[in-house]
């Protein structure tokens, strides 16, 4: 197990919530109030923290469509004031995602507001997506990491969902790639599309082929924890902790309790 990660976390296994954040100013859902979107973020930090959870993840999943990769700088600033003030709330460990893939404005971000990771969708090889062509800059990630001189962990996925490899990349080539010259900090797994169940011969191929954490990015339930869990380090869940597990929800308190109750009890 990475040492930095094991740091990171204080239980084994960390379930890692995410923050949604709602529709930010510049897109195209966007209300024209910051005010309802640090209420959402603020009162999620709090509800994840009662029941438990072990980390956060930010994200701008309202501001569908998402550009392909460099984000405006108005979404970079929204992002970095919720992102503060969640860090002030919480104890918990916290991570960036700037959606669809922009690496060095979640890595910016992080540093900052003095988060402790970032999730890149596409950090190496090429993938089709419905943001077209997206290109991993593992190269121009690690070298920002390096100049701003910080500790942020790279947390990357492979095979990424809503995409599909531009080129006949085996999941196994993928993720030796990642670890050696992507540098990755942790691998995340996950099925076709947010919600979507991962395979769970998948994430034992990328236990093995890897040398790194490995998280599950999609698709766990109360019903299958049993099954995954002893095979994967973490997860990353969203959807399913929201009512009648429907990513645009709101929190649904039963489900985080049914199912961090779960987790507590097979760790």
């Amino acid at each position: 197990m990475n040492a930095m990660f094991r740091d990171l976390f204080t239980q084994p296994k960390p379930v890692i919530g995410c923050i949604h954040l709602k529709a930010l100013p510049g897109s195209p859902l966007y209300n024209g109030k910051m005010g309802p979107i640090y209420e959402q973020a603020l009162a999620e930090c709090e509800l994840y923290q009662c029941h438990g959870v072990d980390g956060l993840i930010i994200e701008n999943f309202g501001d569908r469509p998402f550009y392909p990769d460099n984000v405006p700088s108005e979404t970079i600033a929204a992002m970095t004031a919720i992102g503060r003030e969640i860090i002030l709330q919480t104890k918990m460990p916290v991570g960036i995602n700037t959606l669809r893939n922009d690496a060095t404005a979640a890595l910016s971000i992080a540093t900052a507001i003095e988060a402790q990771f970032i999730r890149v969708n596409v950090h190496m090889h090429a993938v089709v997506s419905d943001q077209g062509i997206i290109t991993g800059k593992a190269f121009e990630t690690l070298r920002l990491k390096k100049l701003l001189q910080s500790k942020v962990q790279i947390f990357a996925d492979v095979h990424v969902k809503h995409a599909a490899p531009l080129g006949d990349i085996s999941l196994e080539q993928a993720t030796e790639d990642l670890c050696e010259r992507g540098m990755v900090d942790a691998i995340i797994v996950s099925g076709a599309a947010t919600g979507k169940q991962t395979s769970l011969d998948e994430i034992k191929t990328v236990s093995t082929f890897g040398h790194v954490p490995v998280l599950v990015g999609s698709g766990m339930t109360f019903e299958n924890l049993p099954l995954i869990l002893p095979h994967a380090d973490g997860f990353i869940i969203g959807s399913y902790f929201k009512k009648e597990g429907l990513a645009m929800n709101d929190l649904d308190p039963a489900r985080l309790s049914t199912f961090m109750g779960a987790v507590k009890k097979l760790r």
